[in-house]
């Protein structure tokens, strides 16, 4: 198999100094474990930040750098300023508050996106030195964002994937941020781009249609010539380490008869709802004086990001309520809250997920939230109820559990007493249909999931980019070819073309420059000038009728040659009522959008409306004009923001084959899909030019109208 280059914020292992000597010391966690056999398998490298490494001297540092290199690990160094505005003041103070819908936590203001994208960019020549080709690169979380489109950059032809642990916001919330378009253009470096649930990938899916344009069809999109997949893949856990047998370390917290044990165990961040969890824990002391004594919860609260002072407010004020709690509900002998703000060893959490009655998940926002997993995994007795939000990734995947919204505190103290209350066989039902899913669905099989769509064949077929047009060595050629008596046809497309595109059909007319131009060309003898356009023949003759050169309009249903217009056939008139009906309903309901009327065809263009709206009604429109279309002599034609019904078989390659001779030399110039039958009628030999981006036949291209005007004025010149 190929190797496997992991990137990561953090290293699997984490270097820290004691009396003068490195300690290496492996971090637990789910990725690393999920990785593991692959990592291995492949002989992989694991790229990433070692941790603070300068309070090590020099040969605790050689001696830190030696393990670490026998790992395969490699480590990308910051400096304090680096993790400061990098780490804690974008990733964790801007991008972890979108993601996660905690607007009212964005700082006004954040120096730390130029810091964010200097260290991605380090990330990048670090990983793009290791590189061999062949090599495939699997890229993790909101920390790197950017990294993948670096890459791409540096490496364009790597197998690149990457993976959000964290969710994807719906797209009205990911917009506020104000480098939204470069976030989504590091991300579309990726070939595969993975998410936990397939919510985030539709949110994804929807700011991209909104911000970039990128149209996608199911789960793929075409950018700049490349395939790139986006799709959900659930991580699950390690269940071997949670179904195994444990030692009980700790009978206190062991339910005792007629005793309920709730279990609640989170990193202490803000997104966990704890402050809520706990308040729903009071209301039903206060609505349930029986339960006084009868029942605990034992919050476990994993110290995180302790030097950040947003925290450190948040520790205060859980702690503070736990006091106030224990305050109006203790008995004489029992306090309800037990409150443990440190990490506890896994084989001590297994025997408490073991313990519990019921398990509080009930974060305001969470990518995964692989604790509900862990829980379910753990019940080997087949007992216990899991009490979850529905906001976390996990409820997805977990229908079988007690779902709450984490800001109703009633409601969640309702779903305490029902766990509390829920008999044994309906208990027991519960989790074996919770178990049976997560055992099945472990990370392992995450990872091979992963991995197997990234290897897909299909992603490695990638378009190379067209060469930029060699526009002197076109003119010469030309002019080579005319003075050997061989004739030059010039094939134009109009819109994007010769002019920009414009927001409406009306506002494209030709300006000056573009008339003198096609002037001077239609006066060079051995030039023979056509534009082929999809516009009405009236538009196109009102524009260049007064020019000598061939004009062909609705993609060649229309074609003037010798000055003389004539047509190639006509819709049924009763279809043709049919589609029109369609094409001003779906434009009646799509502001912005409007239907053109032409001589034989019909366009619903969609370039001014909102851009999800359109995509999304440009899809629909397509799949219901094939069916009614069936059978007829009308078919769809796909174009830049515009869906079209002309008669069938009638399209610009059609014109290229009539008007052509075997000795010409061709040069075809056009910018969207509609032009792909000119270049494939084109000859061996033929200049074709796409102007723009995108995938294309073409064999060269052009930036845009400029490039197509630079070619023009040097035919001109050399003619």
């Amino acid at each position: 198999m190929s190797r496997l280059l992991v990137v990561s914020n953090r290293l699997p292992v984490t270097v820290s100094a004691a009396q003068g000597e490195a300690i290496v010391t492996p971090s637990m966690g789910g990725l690393s474990t999920g990785l593991r056999g692959p990592f291995e398998r492949s002989q992989g490298l694991w790229i990433g930040w070692p941790g603070d490494l300068s309070q090590l001297d020099d040969a605790a540092r050689a001696s830190a750098m030696k393990e670490l290199q026998a790992l395969r690990t490699l480590p990308v160094e910051l400096t304090a300023d680096e993790l400061r505005l990098y780490y804690e003041e974008f990733a964790n103070g801007v991008l972890w508050p979108v993601f996660h819908y905690l607007l009212d936590r964005i700082p006004v203001h954040s120096g730390g996106w130029e810091m964010y994208r200097k260290v991605n960019q380090k990330f990048a020549a670090a990983v793009a030195a290791q590189y061999r080709p062949g090599d495939t690169i699997w890229v993790h979380d909101y920390q790197l964002l950017l990294l993948p489109g670096m890459l791409r950059e540096l490496l364009p032809r790597a197998r690149i994937g990457f993976f959000l642990h964290i969710p994807f916001p719906a797209s009205e919330v990911f917009r506020m941020l104000p480098w939204r378009e470069d976030v989504l253009r590091g991300m579309l470096g990726a070939d595969l781009i993975g998410f936990h649930t397939p919510s985030y990938a539709r949110n994804f899916a929807s700011a991209v249609v909104r911000l970039l344009g990128h149209e996608p069809v199911v789960d793929e999109l075409s950018v700049s010539g490349r395939k790139v997949r986006f799709r959900a893949f659930p991580m699950g856990i390690d269940t071997e380490t949670f179904t195994g047998a444990t030692q009980p370390s700790d009978e206190s917290f062991r339910p005792r008869p007629g005793e309920h044990l709730l279990l609640g165990v989170d990193r202490l961040d803000y997104t966990k709802g704890i402050r809520r969890r706990l308040s729903a824990v009071e209301r039903v002391l206060q609505r349930r004086p029986d339960l006084r004594g009868k029942l605990r919860m034992l919050q476990i609260a994993v110290p995180s990001r302790e030097s950040v002072t947003a925290y450190q407010d948040y520790r205060r004020r859980v702690e503070e309520m736990v006091g106030a709690i224990n305050g109006r509900c203790s008995t004489l002998t029992d306090a309800p809250i037990h409150y443990m703000y440190r990490g506890f060893p896994q084989e001590q959490l297994i025997d408490l997920y073991r313990a519990a009655s019921v398990m509080l998940v009930t974060p305001t926002r969470d990518g995964m939230n692989l604790v509900a997993k862990e829980f379910a995994a753990a019940r080997t007795d087949g007992d216990g109820v899991l009490v979850l939000s529905e906001f976390a990734g996990a409820a997805e995947e977990m229908p079988e559990a007690l779902q709450v919204n984490p800001f109703d505190v009633d409601g969640m103290a309702q779903a305490i007493e029902q766990a509390i209350d829920m008999a044994e066989g309906e208990r027991r039902s519960r989790m074996a249909g919770l178990r049976a899913r997560v055992l099945r669905f472990d990370v392992h099989r995450w990872t091979e999931d992963f991995l197997a769509a990234l290897a897909d064949d299909e992603l490695a077929v990638q378009v190379e980019p067209a060469p930029l047009l060699p526009v002197g060595q076109v003119a010469e050629a030309a002019r080579s070819a005319v003075l050997a008596g061989r004739r030059v046809v010039l094939l134009l497309d109009y819109d994007g073309t010769l002019v920009p595109i414009a927001p409406r059909p009306e506002l494209a007319a030709p300006d000056p420059e573009l008339l003198r131009l096609l002037a001077q060309l239609a006066t060079k003898t051995g030039l023979s000038t056509h534009v082929l356009s999809g516009r009405p023949w009236q538009d196109i003759d009102r524009w260049l009728g007064g020019l000598h050169i061939n004009l062909h309009a609705e993609h060649g249903m229309y074609s003037r040659i010798d000055d003389q217009w004539r047509a190639r056939g006509a819709a049924p008139e009763d279809m043709r009522e049919k589609v029109l009906a369609t094409l001003e309903r779906v434009s009646a309901n799509t502001p912005g959008s409007h239907v053109e009327l032409k001589a034989a065809g019909l366009a619903w263009h969609y370039r001014l409306a909102e851009r999800e709206q359109g995509a999304h009604q440009a899809r629909e429109l397509r799949l219901h004009l094939r069916e009614l279309l069936v059978g007829t002599p009308l078919e769809v034609l796909i174009g830049d923001k515009v869906v079209e019904v002309r008669p069938r078989g009638v399209h610009k390659g059609l014109i290229a084959h009539e008007v052509l001779r075997p000795s010409d030399l061709v040069i075809a110039v056009g910018d969207d899909r509609t032009d792909e039958d000119m270049f494939a009628a084109a000859p061996e030999g033929a200049f074709t030019v796409k102007v723009g981006g995108g995938t294309t036949s073409a064999k060269n291209r052009v930036g845009d109208v400029a490039g197509t005007r630079a070619l023009l004025r040097a035919l001109a010149e050399q003619l």
